[in-house]
Formats: C-alpha cells, sequence, structure tokens
C-alpha cells in the first residue's frame, strides 16, 4: 500500500493499530522476561535466572522501555508509519548487542530470543505493508544468521527454521489481507464513481432542458440570418456548427445523468458498422483518412439497442479520425467467437494515448484533448455495459490505438 497517500480512514486504523502493537510488545517482552527470569526458577530446577545479568544486564530493559517514549515523540511528531520500523529496528540491534555482550568470547550455547519475535512476525500483517512485513521477516533471520555466523554456533539454526515457517504462514495472513483491502477500495471507487454519476444527473436535469430552449432558438436565428444574407457565409456556418457541438455535450450530460430505456432487438452488426462508417466516411475523407473494414464470413445476430450501438461507433470512429490529423488508415474488423461474442476492433495509426491516461478514458470529464469534454466514452463505456460487453483499449504512444468492443450475440 502507498503510506504516502492514505485516506483519514486508514490513517486512524494505522494509528489504532501501533497503540495495539505498543502494548502488545511491552506485554509479551516483560511478561517473557519475568516467566523466564522468575517463575522459571522459582518453581522448577531450570536455573535460567543466573544469566540474568549477562549480556546488557539489567540495561537490555532500560534500553527496551526507553522505545516508548522515543516512538511516542515520533508519533507527536507525525511520523506516524516510521514508528513500527523504529521499534523493530531499535529491538533487534539492541537483542544482537545483549547476545554478543552475553555469548562471545565463552563456551555458553546459543540458547536466547524472545517471544515479542513472534508478536513482530504475526502482527506484521495487521500493518497491510509488504515493505514493512518483508524488512520484519528478513530482519529476524538476518539477525540469527549473523548472531551464529559471529559465535560459529550451529544452534541458530533451530530459531532460523522456525522463523522461516512462521513467515511463511504470517504471508498468508497478509496476503488475504492486501485482497480484502484492495476489495474494499474498488467498491469505494466504484461507489464514488456512482456518487459522480449521479451528481452529474442532478446537474443534467437542472439545466439540460434550461440549454436546449436558448440554444434552439440561437439556431434557428442563426439558420434564418444566413438564409437572409447568403452572401455572409464566413461566420452562420460556424456558429450553427458550434451550437449543434453545445448540443451534442448536452445530449452526452443527459444520457449519463438519465440513461435512456434500452430496446433489445435482434440485430446484425455488420449494418451497424457499416451505416456507422457511412456516417463518418465524410469527416474522414476531408483528413484524408481512409477506412478499411472487414468482417467475418458468418455472423450471428446480437440482441442490442441499434440506436445505441450507431452512437457508440459513431464515437469511437470520432476519436479515432480526430486522433489522426496528418491522415492515415483506419482498420474496422467484425469477428465471432463461439465463447466470446461478437469483436468488433477499430484501430487507428494517430498519437496514441499514454499508458497511465487509459483507465482514466472512462471517468466524467477526464479527457486527452485541447477541445474535448470527457463526456464521450463515458457514454460509450455506459452503453456497452447496458448491453452486457465490454470495451478495452491499447495504445502506443505515437504509433496509435485499438479499441476492442465485445458484445454477447442473440441466445438461441
Amino acid at each position: 500500500m502507498n503510506e504516502g497517500r492514505q485516506s483519514p480512514k486508514l490513517i486512524f486504523e494505522e494509528k489504532k493499530a501501533i497503540k495495539l502493537f505498543l502494548w502488545l510488545f511491552y506485554i509479551f517482552f516483560i511478561t517473557y522476561s519475568l516467566f523466564w527470569s522468575v517463575i522459571i526458577p522459582k518453581y522448577t530446577t531450570f536455573k535460567h535466572s543466573e544469566n540474568f545479568m549477562d549480556g546488557l544486564g539489567i540495561w537490555l530493559y532500560i534500553t527496551v522501555i526507553g522505545i516508548l517514549p522515543a516512538s511516542i515523540y515520533i508519533i507527536k511528531k507525525g511520523n506516524l508509519y516510521f514508528v513500527k520500523y523504529f521499534v523493530f529496528i531499535s529491538y533487534v540491534v539492541i537483542d544482537i548487542v545483549d547476545n554478543i555482550l552475553r555469548y562471545f568470547g565463552t563456551n555458553k550455547t546459543f540458547a536466547s530470543g524472545n517471544i515479542v519475535e513472534l508478536l513482530f512476525v504475526f502482527f506484521a500483517p495487521i500493518f497491510v505493508n509488504k515493505k514493512y512485513f518483508w524488512t520484519v521477516s528478513l530482519g529476524i533471520i538476518g539477525k540469527y544468521c549473523f548472531i551464529g555466523i559471529l559465535l560459529q554456533d550451529s544452534d541458530v539454526l533451530l530459531p532460523v527454521i522456525s522463523t522461516i515457517i512462521l513467515v511463511a504462514i504470517s504471508y498468508i495472513l497478509l496476503t488475504r489481507f492486501n485482497s480484502y483491502i484492495q476489495s474494499l477500495t474498488a467498491a469505494q471507487e466504484e461507489l464514488h464513481q456512482k456518487e459522480k454519476l449521479a451528481l452529474i444527473g442532478q446537474m443534467a436535469a437542472a439545466i439540460g432542458h434550461e440549454i436546449r430552449n436558448p440554444l434552439a432558438s440561437l439556431k434557428g436565428f442563426a439558420q434564418l440570418q444566413h438564409e437572409r444574407f447568403p452572401e455572409q457565409n464566413e461566420y452562420y456556418p460556424i456558429m450553427i456548427q458550434e451550437i449543434d457541438r453545445i448540443d451534442i455535450i448536452v445530449n452526452d450530460l443527459m444520457f449519463i445523468g438519465k440513461p435512456k430505456s434500452v430496446q433489445i432487438e435482434p440485430t446484425n452488426m455488420k449494418d451497424i458498422i457499416e451505416y456507422t462508417v457511412s456516417i463518418m466516411r465524410q469527416q474522414a475523407i476531408v483528413q484524408n483518412i481512409g477506412i478499411e473494414s472487414s468482417y467475418a464470413e458468418h455472423l450471428p445476430l446480437i440482441g442490442c439497442d441499434e440506436k445505441h450501438l450507431k452512437q457508440v461507433f459513431i464515437n469511437l470512429l470520432k476519436n479515432a479520425i480526430e486522433a489522426m490529423p496528418d491522415g492515415g488508415t483506419i482498420k474496422l474488423n467484425v469477428q465471432y467467437l463461439e465463447d466470446a461474442g461478437i469483436i468488433v476492433s477499430i484501430e487507428d495509426e494517430g498519437c496514441g494515448i499514454k499508458s497511465e491516461d487509459i483507465p482514466n478514458l472512462t471517468v466524467p470529464f477526464y479527457t486527452t484533448k485541447k477541445s474535448g469534454t470527457g463526456l464521450g466514452l463515458v457514454v460509450t463505456n455506459q452503453i456497452i455495459k447496458e448491453h452486457n460487453g465490454n470495451i478495452n483499449i491499447e495504445s502506443d504512444l505515437g504509433k496509435g490505438t485499438k479499441v476492442i468492443v465485445t458484445l454477447p450475440v442473440c441466445q438461441k
């Protein structure tokens, strides 16, 4: 997860996890120390307490307790995500120093470790952070390997192997948590998208008709003036063209806000594509663009709203033409795959689209064009979804773009 772009909710959850982690860290550390240094020697014949003052001795506990005020200070300074690293690294450094002072230069058998290491391994998935998880996992394994090499003691192999097994189990938990968080994030983004579309719908419903009424008057007035003064052809055609462009934008807004009812009827995809090409061919010729169409020999009928699908392919062809100001060829291919349905691909030789822009092309008002509205592909995507199809966009910057639309065929 990207810690630099967390929502307030996730920051709050991180703070709660840090507090719980610090509480458990000291409860585990103190309980384990008392258990092995006081309870076990008192009630059993095992005299582990003889080593209580070895190594750092009392300074081991003073330095570990000293991690707490330092952690609180870091949290207050706003470095929330650094605290878990600070606690872990501090503990590992203190433990290595303690073990070196305890065993180096002696003939004692290595018998060290603390239950807090299990806490580090099993609590790491709670933070849902792979970087921290691997820091903890490799840090603990590396600590034992370093001590084993320094002391030349093979007894460290047991904690190393045990830690590797625990890390494998913990990694499964981390993967599950990651999947859960990604699902929640996707659901939240989808909800946000629906809220955005609902807002657009409210806006469109409120202003759509108010725009259309004066727009119709303006267009009628411009056409009337054009007829009265035919010699002044320089401005009136431009005015009418721009009024039509505004009307298209209003239509797109109205469609997104209040999708029209879909009237599904068996339709021949070839007829839809040929109609679309005939509509757009003149605009393509003006820009020195050729349109090459190819069709599979046998195309089954599809269940669709013919008018809506025509709008889809007009939008896609229009985008392809606008992407090729210097001319070129648009390849339009219609295929049928039994396990997929009707597949329509539109491939241009235009400027292409940056890979990071592609996921945002169906976001309302997001556009890569200087004069675009960011609504055409939104409407296109919505119509395709209403027909239980899908759209896929592939693009190489500077080479061109390929749009693939897949639609189901009529059920027999």
